[in-house]
């Protein structure tokens, strides 16, 4: 029980409970003590159920009674199946404690239960009591003042409550991107004019939700640059600054196209200036948020432009074909109309051509990709070989360092290999010897029995041929009889015919 009892203590030293260096066994655990303990287990067990719970026995006897209740009841709701009351606590008893604190301790989750790799030292208890004392105060659901009762008092914080309350922080992100130059002009601003974090905001209280809020901004932005890198950035073969420049070309050009198309000079005049500025500020307006964007800043691609492009230039040639209608004659258009069918037909068979390149790419592609999966394959197969050989070759250079020992430790395993497979001879032969005697009177006894069978056999086949002649013989007979029989009544009737003609013939 000293075993049990020291990995018991140790245990409970993990989860925080106060223990001195004179307790060496659970027969000097105090009700207190055993109080503590169980709350502690409990607690890392199930916080939610633990949290509750106090640490310690109060003064009143009454109270102490719904406490070791409140405790049989907590230990009955993590699985313990044995006799638990409040008397376990207040009454102990050695047994019925140690059953108890090894149930509890077997509970531990997985990580408390490996704590010993962790230091043991009073500030390493004192951090991990923190810890946990923070990990079952998160657990417990937040209840209102009002609405707190006194068994709320431990769990929930008395202290006054503040509205959250968010302000901007400018705080520095270290040297990165920065030259030599720019690099000394921010540390001096950073040093010179740059206030502290609690500098820069009105009120303390709004301190620690500020700067939860520029941490969880600044991760999101991490998170989603991450994100967008993992899904983008590692196609486009750039590294991350380079992507980022392109980015942000790529942006400022889209920016410059929208603007210049929508300051150029239109044909139309008057109307056409009007226009412009109403597209202008339409672009201002949805950099700002108030307009859709989905006719200015959609990028498109090269079927929507060429859609655009031909169905503008069919509506200005509807719209000037009735003031042209006078100046062009009817072979001009078709003329006109046959260059176009031929550019067409010339686009459309290099689109045809453009499609063909492509499949005959993806079929090199999909070649290509095969081969690569079935080299890979190949060389992870060699990759399983050579590290079957490497794990050989590294457990042969383990042991060259001491060589002779090895060597030593080798044959004196072949010897006793040897001497084993000697004395396992020596044993067969001693079990051998009456396995081959009862072998022996045993296939003796199987011939006796075969002869003995052959002659059963053989007797009862004569016995059946005699029966068989026997019965012929009987047959014989019988015939024998019925043909004396005959032969007298031939005789007999012969006889009396005899006698019948002599008396005629007298």
């Amino acid at each position: 029980m000293e075993e049990v009892d020291k990995i018991l203590i140790h245990a409970l030293r993990q989860v925080g409970t106060l223990l001195s260096e004179e307790i060496v066994s659970v027969k000097q655990f105090s009700s207190e003590l055993i109080v503590e303990a169980v709350v502690r287990c409990i607690r890392v067990i199930d916080p939610g159920l633990g949290g509750a719970l106090p640490t310690s026995l109060p003064p009143g006897m009454s109270a102490r009674f719904r406490v070791g209740m409140s405790l049989a009841q907590a230990c009955q709701d993590v699985g313990f199946k044995g006799e638990i009351g409040y008397q376990t606590f207040l009454y102990s008893h050695e047994s019925e404690i140690r059953s108890l604190l090894m149930f509890l301790v077997e509970k531990l989750p997985r990580e408390s239960a490996e704590a010993s790799d962790q230091p043991t030292g009073k500030s390493a208890v004192l951090q991990r009591s923190i810890a946990a004392a923070i990990r079952s105060q998160l657990a417990i659901s937040w209840v209102p003042p009002n609405c707190r009762l006194p068994l709320h008092c431990e769990a929930q914080n008395q202290g006054a409550l503040h509205s959250l309350h968010v302000q901007p922080l400018s705080v520095p992100h270290g040297a990165k991107g920065f030259d030599r130059k720019h690099l000394k002009e921010a540390m001096d601003y950073r040093r010179d004019v740059l206030p502290p974090v609690t500098a820069q905001i009105s009120s303390r209280a709004s301190l620690v939700a500020s700067i939860l809020e520029q941490h969880t901004t600044e991760l999101s932005a991490a998170q989603e640059w991450d994100n967008e890198w993992k899904s983008q950035g590692l196609l486009s073969r750039l590294t991350p600054q380079d992507y980022r420049s392109r980015k942000l070309a790529r942006l400022h050009k889209r920016i410059e196209e929208q603007l210049r198309s929508a300051t150029a000079p239109s044909p139309d005049g008057a109307f056409g200036v009007s226009r412009s500025t109403s597209e202008l500020s339409e672009l201002l307006q949805t950099f700002r948020g108030s307009a859709p964007s989905n006719d200015i800043l959609s990028k498109g691609t090269h079927f929507t432009h060429t859609q655009k492009f031909s169905f503008t230039l069919e509506t200005t040639a509807i719209v000037t074909s009735p003031v042209l209608a006078g100046r062009q004659t009817e072979g001009d258009v078709q003329l006109r109309q046959q260059e176009e069918i031929a550019a067409l037909q010339q686009q459309f068979q290099q689109l045809c051509s453009d499609v063909d390149q492509l499949a005959a790419e993806m079929k090199r592609a999909g070649v290509s990709n095969a081969q690569v999966l079935d080299e890979l394959k190949q060389r992870e197969l060699g990759n399983v070989e050579m590290e079957e050989k490497l794990q050989v070759k590294r457990k042969t250079i383990s042991l060259l360092p001491d060589a002779d020992a090895n060597l030593l430790k080798l044959q004196t395993q072949v010897e006793a290999s040897a001497q084993r497979v000697v004395n396992l001879a020596s044993q067969w032969e001693k079990h051998r010897a009456p396995l081959i005697d009862e072998h022996r009177r045993l296939k003796e006894i199987c011939s006796n029995k075969d002869v003995r069978r052959f002659s059963l056999m053989r007797l009862s086949f004569l016995q059946l041929e005699s029966s068989r002649k026997l019965s012929e013989i009987k047959s014989l007979h019988e015939k024998i009889r019925v043909s004396t029989e005959e032969a007298k009544k031939k005789e007999e009737s012969y006889k009396q015919l005899v006698t019948e003609r002599f008396c005629v013939y007298r």
